[in-house]
């Protein structure tokens, strides 16, 4: 909880740094509560409360917001990276029905797909996690109805991949295809890699085995495959798929919009997600299989 925060990348106030956002009002969000801003539970255990409210820190800033001039808005553009990321999942749909009709609300998901995949161990590492984290929380109340009317796991509505088809507001997804945080989490976590086989890989992708590359890429195909329904039918959607080793790239200038920024089809992340969000064209990029990419800066840390 630094006191003060750098706004850069997408929120930067330079306009040769973030030329189609620069002159918009920008809030960012504290994060704090370990689920998204999805949770309302309180925990105990005979000797320790801990309140999980997530949800209610959500509605509060909104609150707060609002006199403040939101509700005057007429362009608004929820994003978020990483857990933040998921949080535009939950809350898209409730932003833009608390700003005004006439306004253009979009959402943008910066390294928040995340996949419903099994660990090199084929285990459910991330959905058990979630699955905890859901029940700690009490997350499942607040879960889309209509995702978890149709599934016979409905908890799987956490994911990304499950409740994308159930929101009505535009949305942008940019995220790498080999995310660094997935990668090292989910589908090689330390429970599945006791030996330490992957640790040269997760440090620096030129030293995996042919055998993990094609671990990488299987996980690249899944991701492809989950969005195949949004890329082929959301006419108001946006992608940007690259080939990347990163995680999170909208508020980092140098992936952003600079020089020698990240590019696909010779087009940076900022001037992907500006075409989308005014409309001057279709955005929709999935970049080609690692280590074609020459552009990306591979940030595995």
């Amino acid at each position: 909880m630094n006191k003060l925060e750098v706004f850069s990348g997408i929120l930067s106030n330079n306009a040769s740094l973030n030329p189609d956002f620069y002159n918009w009002n920008r809030v960012k969000i504290r994060y704090c509560d370990g689920a998204s801003f999805a949770g309302d539970s309180m925990f105990y255990n005979q000797t320790t409360k801990l309140y999980f409210r997530g949800q209610r820190i959500w509605h509060a800033i909104i609150l707060d917001l609002l006199p403040k001039g939101l509700n005057l808005a007429n362009k608004a553009l929820l994003s978020g990276c990483s857990a933040g990321g998921l949080a535009t999942f939950f809350h898209c749909d409730n932003f833009t029905r608390t700003l005004p009709k006439t306004a253009t609300v979009k959402c943008l998901s910066d390294a928040g797909f995340f996949l419903d995949v099994r660990d090199v161990t084929l285990n459910h590492t991330a959905r058990v996690f979630y699955e905890n984290l859901i029940n700690l929380q009490g997350i499942g109340k607040y879960l889309d109805k209509n995702c978890t009317s149709s599934r016979y796991y409905p908890h799987q509505c956490f994911f990304p991949q499950y409740s994308l088809a159930y929101i009505a507001t535009p949305y942008f997804i940019l995220n790498s295809v080999y995310d660094v945080y997935q990668f090292h989490h989910h589908l090689v976590p330390p429970s599945a890699d006791l030996h330490g086989y992957w640790n040269h890989c997760k440090i620096r992708p030129t030293s995996c085995t042919p055998n993990q590359i094609r671990i990488l890429q299987g996980f690249r195909s899944q991701m492809l495959r989950d969005l195949t329904f949004f890329y082929g039918f959301s006419k108001r959607g946006g992608l940007y798929l690259n080939s990347c080793f990163a995680h999170c790239q909208s508020e980092s200038q140098d992936t952003w919009f600079a020089p020698d920024s990240p590019r696909v089809n010779n087009k940076t992340i900022a001037e992907a997600v500006g075409d989308w969000y005014f409309g001057r064209n279709v955005t929709k990029v999935v970049d080609c299989p690692y280590p074609c990419d020459n552009t990306c800066h591979n940030l595995l840390s």
